[in-house]
């Protein structure tokens, strides 16, 4: 069915545990107030400790003022008395293959207190690590958890269960600690998911199941198939990669366009399977719509929802404004990233397919391959900025095409040439081949949008309030942007990821030592300096950040002779 140009949304059901666990939340939110403490998030994660009727009837039981709201001690002690804590259902569990001083561990960090650093930061793998609780499996109606069979990391603070993108650079930095082990019981556990829902969701809650996130799991595979040569773990993950595969290239992820010479090109889409508000954020979703008729809120929470499976929740760049909600557009954009992360795993199914002489997946992968680089060419580059950039669908203007006895749309697009990390992660993925000169065009326009700031890189341009833009820095697209710089090959690109590498490192160093923790993101323009906005506290652990500080150390070391400090302002 086809709303214009818009498709209609197939939703995933929300169940009675999770209806109940949203009222509550609700609940909370009308008794305990909108304080800098309250967390959404904290009561759609409780388990239940009794039957779920039972603690259905006595939340309806519960005494209520003439507004229907609950006087908060008598909200508090009905969820101390009914409800777990908020990720008990997940126990500490020590990796089998954690070694507290690992052998042959960053070689090239000569400086003493730098190594004490980085062996602090890989002490957190014990802090990280879990296992899910056998009452997971055993009663799944008392919780929000879906079981796993391997141990997981989890990201930290809030964020109490497994996440999809954020698990290649954890998985990175235990490589670097020799964690092999437990690397792979990522993946194994990620495989499990797609087994089961033929995708990987959100994260590993049972209201993540409406949508995934950036599709890196070929790419996670690949990293441990380097480590240990396992050729059971490629003959095992080929077919569940397939399966993932299939999700990402077809309707509604996958949309057609014609090139401006006509030529039809399928590339993808981030695209939630929900209209509703996110069970995690119910109310500050519903805050977003309010005044909209029923069929724009199903809109927006639909955009909401695809902006939370693209990673970036939430950023400008999904906005038709560039800076409120209300204009989220985040289906009817064609991300740059999404299509390299799909170039990149089509790219390694052909190279596994290769090392397991299945010749009619190394062929056919080749030239998927070869057929979105050619779209991501024709509609994503831009020659004249030397850059990629998102190409916007128009929810007005587009045709049908009849293709294998089926009917298809066609959009049409446009380019919307605004700087983001993400025009430049085609670099990472060896998108342009060896000794393209192409490659200079792209590290001189990088070094000149602005985005390299004096700490870090920044994610946008645009200061909007919101957590992926200006001026926070995340781990994983500044470790993207180095790891292509130094691909590039370019002397020039090489020294500027080697200082970008630098300023990282250094405010990463300088914040640990004043709060004793890794955080999630940090502010690009002043070393040292946490980032902040968007719904939620800045949070700690953290899974991504460990990760890519242990990556860029054992890459780049750091000299016994060089302090690591942040730089005296230029007078």
């Amino acid at each position: 069915m086809i709303l214009g140009c818009r498709e209609a949304v197939a939703t995933t059901g929300v169940s009675k545990l999770l209806m109940l666990l949203i009222a509550i939340q609700s609940a909370a939110l009308a008794s305990f107030g909108e304080g800098p403490d309250f967390d959404p998030k904290y009561y759609v994660d409780i388990p239940l400790r009794f039957n779920l009727n039972e603690t259905a009837r006595a939340f309806d039981a519960l005494p209520r003022f003439q507004n229907n709201t609950i006087a908060s001690n008598t909200l508090e002690q009905f969820v101390m008395q009914y409800f777990d804590t908020a990720g008990s259902d997940l126990i500490a569990s020590t990796p089998r293959d954690y070694n507290p001083s690992p052998t042959n561990f960053l070689p090239r960090v000569q400086n003493v207190t730098v190594r004490k650093w980085a062996l602090q930061i890989h002490e957190l793998w014990l802090e990280l690590t879990r296992k899910v609780s056998p009452s997971v499996a055993m009663h799944p109606e008392k919780h929000t958890l879906v079981p796993l069979n391997c141990s997981v990391v989890v990201p930290g603070a809030r964020f109490k269960e497994v996440y999809y993108w954020d698990s290649y650079w954890v998985i990175k930095g235990l490589l670097v600690s020799g964690m092999t082990e437990t690397a792979q019981g990522i993946v194994e556990n990620l495989m499990e998911l797609v087994e089961r829902y033929g995708f990987v969701p959100n994260g590993a809650r049972v209201y993540y199941e409406n949508r995934s996130q950036p599709p890196l799991l070929s790419q996670m595979i690949r990293a441990v198939y380097t480590k240990t040569r396992d050729l059971t773990l490629l003959k095992r993950s080929l077919p569940i990669l397939l399966k993932e595969y299939a999700f990402w290239t077809s309707a509604p992820h996958e949309v057609r366009v014609r090139d401006h010479k006509g030529e039809e090109h399928r590339l993808s889409r981030f695209w939630g399977h929900w209209n509703s508000p996110r069970p995690e954020s119910f109310t500050i979703d519903i805050n977003v719509t309010q005044g909209m008729n029923k069929t724009r809120a199903a809109h927006l929470y639909h955009d909401i929802a695809t902006a939370a499976e693209s990673g970036w929740d939430f950023s400008s760049r999904w906005m038709e404004d560039q800076q409120n909600m209300e204009t989220l557009r985040t289906s009817m954009i064609i991300p740059v990233d999404l299509n390299v992360f799909l170039f990149q795993m089509e790219k390694n199914i052909e190279y596994f397919g290769k090392i397991l002489v299945n010749q009619i997946v190394e062929t056919r992968f080749a030239n998927a391959a070869k057929d979105r680089y050619r779209a991501i060419q024709r509609i994503l580059w831009s020659r004249k900025n030397g850059q990629w950039f998102d190409a916007w669908l128009s929810y007005d203007e587009c045709s049908l095409s009849e293709t294998n006895k089926r009917t298809v749309v066609v959009y049409e697009w446009v380019q919307k040439r605004l700087t983001y990390a993400s025009n430049f992660v085609p670099l990472w993925a060896g998108v342009l081949p060896k000794g393209d000169v192409r490659k200079e065009r792209v590290v001189e326009a990088l070094r000149t949008s602005g985005l390299i700031q004096s700490a870090s890189v920044a994610t946008s341009l645009r200061n909007t309030g919101q957590q992926w833009d200006f001026p926070n820095a995340w781990a994983p697209l500044v470790d993207m942007v180095i790891e292509g710089l130094d691909a590039s090959g370019l002397t020039r690109g090489r020294s500027m990821a080697r200082e970008i590498s630098r300023d990282w490192l250094r405010s990463n160093f300088v914040a640990y030592q004043q709060v004793g923790k890794m955080i999630e993101k940090y502010d690009a323009t002043s070393c040292g300096k946490i980032g902040g906005v968007g719904e939620y506290n800045p949070q700690t652990g953290f899974g991504w950040s460990n990760g890519v500080v242990l990556s860029l150390l054992q890459k780049y070391g750091w000299p016994a002779d060089e302090p690591m400090f942040c730089p005296e302002p230029l007078s």
